[in-house]
């Protein structure tokens, strides 16, 4: 029974030692890195759109993504269903710093369209995700508080409020739910430019690919300024290794 409780002791102070030497820098950069070395990804995504009346619109795409040395990803989305907005595209190079690159292809005019950075707090293609939303996390992108911890149902969350460090935000500040465990993002609160209460991002339904990296196959945005909500919905098997290049995110790839 001694042998026990020395252990037991031994486990908590451990754990305790490890917990305090964890600084707001290791915990930020343990989470991105949950989603990073996956070198590229091809996925089929849901979009739902809810309106605060009830109506339901649901869109499906095809996504791609390839990690860069140095900077952020780059992501290729294009719409397949249903037909109003089929061919529809939006290319997202992600930038370490400063704002990134963004451009949107319509069918319909046969033309890419730069994303001025004015317009990248705006909703994408009709939802509650904004064209910021898309860009991949990264850590010179914030700046960081760490706030007191919280337990919801039994997990233990670090609570972070961070910054954008980039210009023409739609967002003065996020606070994030990151579990003890795995450095796992679960929520995130957004605010608007004048500080209010704006959206909350939840992501679950997590899986691990390689032992390596992890995926939410589901992310609801909520806003709460007008009731709607949107999810995205992985559906289907994710790949990786897949070969991408640059040359398969171009303007020119937008248009195929």
């Amino acid at each position: 029974m001694k042998k026990l409780f020395a252990f037991t002791l031994f486990a908590f102070l451990s754990l305790s030692v490890t917990a305090q030497e964890l600084n707001l820098e290791d915990i930020v950069r343990k989470n991105i890195a949950t989603n990073k070395g996956f070198g590229d990804s091809f996925e089929t995504m849901k979009m739902v759109i809810k309106k605060d009346g009830g109506d339901q619109v649901e869109r499906l795409m095809k996504s791609k993504s390839l990690e860069v040395d140095g900077d952020g990803n780059k992501v290729l989305m294009v719409f397949q269903d249903p037909a109003d907005v089929k061919g529809s595209a939006v290319l997202t190079h992600s930038h370490i710093k400063g704002n990134d690159d963004q451009w949107i292809y319509l069918p319909a005019v046969k033309r890419v369209k730069r994303i001025s950075s004015a317009n990248k707090s705006g909703p994408f293609m009709g939802s509650e995700f904004a064209f910021e939303d898309l860009s991949s996390i990264e850590f010179e992108k914030f700046t960081y508080t760490l706030l007191e911890p919280e337990t919801i149902n039994d997990t233990r969350y670090f609570k972070i409020e961070r910054k954008p460090a980039y210009a023409r935000s739609g967002y003065s500040y996020q606070i994030v739910w990151i579990d003890t465990e795995r450095f796992l993002t679960h929520k995130v609160e957004l605010f608007d430019t004048v500080g209010k209460k704006y959206k909350t991002q939840v992501l679950s339904n997590y899986k691990n690919y390689f032992g390596n990296f992890w995926r939410a196959h589901s992310i609801v945005m909520t806003n709460h300024q007008n009731g709607n909500s949107t999810e995205m919905q992985w559906v289907g098997d994710m790949t990786f290794n897949n070969g991408f290049s640059d040359k398969d995110f171009t303007k020119n790839a937008m248009k195929r």
